[in-house]
């Protein structure tokens, strides 16, 4: 599929017209259209042209969405291989950004699916906590190899659902295959440590037991990748997870609960280790239920407020993933080249939707003229599309509404004294069919602008100029949010002194490279408005379970602690 959509360029805007709009009339019906309306045999050919191309696309989507057991309509829940839900009349209607077609449907999820989902989940984690970690990483490493078999084909769902580009949708699947291989090797290492006590002929240790049932709460920008960070540790770790994937995304969620299910299917596992609830009201439900100890949650910092305080009245554990405002420091010792290419990507990737994409720019004094001139004409260089054309830099935003509050964006930061060296704007065109798609821009700023200190969802990029590090450094901590940084030196106490305490305040701290891309190794998240959550590696597997201290005493006396004497 990739390269087709760049016929494109080739194609006449008027003939691109006539075609959408007589887009039901069978090829004949157009082909007299267009000679009734003095169209000569250059622009009928091209009209056949597109109706080809458009033909085998649609035949290529139909192709994977029939790969991945995605219907034209969609139950409402799963809890593996049993799908169900008709009670609830909502349907979610799945567009894609990419060209505004409609790809399939899914149906609402009701409470009493909801109640019947929990009750199996309950039942699974009875069973499953009793699995050996290394048997339940087995069918996690399962998971990993039916996902490397499916990988092109849900690789293309999530860059057409979504609106990134197809090497990124194969990038985050490729996160997923990783994050299986690490909970593989993790289910063999959920180490608890020995301590000494002070009494004699005791020990004491501690030991690490599954919580229970695990919400999973993700967002539209990465479609599974999150998914997978939470359920493939959550799942080593002895607990069944329930998913709540985004309305704007449904369809990639049920495609990985049918490559789950059919894992779990084939090792005799139960109903309810892994569940897919449809909808926004099962969200509210999750962070209202004391009988799911813990939620993982990723979203904006607004929603994520709503949802902490929910998990907290009834003292349940949640991991937040919420907003970012990310930037890179471009020192006077800085690579300038590498330092484009770092900055362009973070800001222009997946149209500025990734939590950790760049917004700010925070450039020395010195150099500040010479960098924004070589970004300005790398912004020039971008090719802006169809995200399934892999010679295309930039695809959609994910809808109308965030090309509108893009748009906003844009309007309130002239309004603040933003001066644009890259204008913005919404694309229109044949080629930006969906009215999804809008140019990266770049403004000179003041950190200190509101509209700065906001995240704004979308490829809008910050520029800012300073003299000393210690200054910059003040500018990148200057704001709510905290979880992705960067600085570019090649000046080793600048890289030393931007890691240390007084550095950067950030969950990620990065030298020569930009704020997104981060490993599946690393433990990700940030902090203040970000979280303050953890997921993915290093030992973010402990926030999915609780800890049990003992002590055990082999004595044939009963010492107190402390020295304390309590004779009878």
């Amino acid at each position: 599929m990739a390269g087709l959509v760049s016929i494109h360029s080739l194609l006449g805007e008027s003939v691109l017209i006539i075609y959408k709009v007589t887009e039901i009339i069978p090829l004949p019906c157009k082909l007299g259209v267009m000679k009734a309306a003095g169209f000569r045999p250059f622009g009928i050919f091209l009209l056949i042209c597109i109706h080809q191309y458009l033909f085998i696309m649609q035949n290529n989507m139909s192709a994977v969405l029939k790969n991945l057991g995605i219907m034209e309509l969609n139950p409402a829940y799963s809890t593996g291989i049993v799908w169900g839900g008709n009670a609830h009349p909502r349907i979610i209607d799945s567009y894609s950004p990419a060209d505004g077609r409609k790809i399939a449907s899914v149906q609402v999820a009701s409470m009493e699916d909801y109640e019947t989902i929990i009750g199996k989940a309950q039942t699974a984690f009875s069973f499953w906590r009793k699995v050996p970690a290394p048997k339940r990483g087995e069918i996690v490493r399962q998971l990993g190899e039916a996902l490397r078999i499916h990988k092109n084909d849900l690789g293309t769902l999530v860059s057409y659902e979504m609106g990134k580009s197809l090497q990124e949708g194969l990038g985050e699947v490729q996160e997923m295959i990783d994050i299986c291989d690490f909970a593989v090797g993790l289910s063999r290492q959920l180490y608890g440590l020995t301590m000494h006590s002070e009494r004699p002929n005791h020990r004491m240790y501690e030991q690490w037991h599954p919580l229970g049932i695990v919400g999973i709460i993700s967002a539209f920008n990465f479609p599974v990748a999150v998914w997978s960070w939470n359920a493939a540790l959550a799942l080593v770790c002895g607990n069944v997870c329930l998913w709540k994937p985004s309305s704007k995304t449904p369809l990639c969620a049920v495609a990985c609960q049918h490559i789950l299910a059919k894992v779990l299917q084939e090792n005799e596992m139960p109903e309810g280790i892994s569940s897919l609830v449809i909808g926004n009201a099962a969200g509210d439900l999750i962070n209202n239920d004391k009988r799911i100890p813990l939620v993982s949650f990723t979203g904006s910092t607004r929603v994520g407020r709503i949802v902490s305080t929910a998990i907290a009245s009834r003292f349940g554990r949640s991991i937040l993933e919420l907003g970012g405002n990310n930037a890179i420091i471009i020192s006077k010792d800085a690579d300038l080249d590498m330092s484009i290419i770092g900055a362009v990507f973070g800001a222009a990737g997946t149209a500025g939707q990734r939590c950790t994409s760049t917004r700010r720019l925070i450039v020395q004094e010195d150099i500040y003229e010479d960098f924004k001139q070589k970004l300005v004409k790398a912004y020039g260089q971008l090719r802006i599309g169809n995200p399934l054309d892999e010679h295309n830099h930039v695809g959609p935003l994910i809808d109308e509404a965030a090309v509108a509050l893009y748009t906003k964006a844009i309007e309130k930061g002239k309004a603040e004294g933003a001066r644009f060296i890259v204008e913005g704007g919404q694309l229109t065109g044949p080629a930006y069919i969906s009215g999804c798609y809008v140019k990266p821009c770049i403004a000179e700023v003041e950190n200190h602008f509101d509209i700065v200190q906001e995240e704004t969802f979308a490829p809008i990029l910050y520029l800012i100029k300073y003299k000393t590090l210690e200054e910059a450094i003040a500018l990148q901590n200057g704001v709510p949010q905290g979880l992705s940084s960067a600085i570019m030196t090649l000046n080793l106490r600048e890289a030393e002194l931007f890691l240390s305490a007084a550095g950067s305040d950030c969950g990620i701290a990065n030298v020569n490279i930009g704020t997104s891309g981060a490993e599946i190794g690393g433990a990700f998240g940030g902090e203040k408005e970000t979280g303050g959550g953890r997921e993915s590696g290093s030992d973010a597997w402990k926030g999915y379970m609780r800890r049990q201290t003992n002590t055990i005493n082999y004595a044939d006396t009963l010492p107190l602690a402390q020295g304390i004497k309590f004779d009878l």
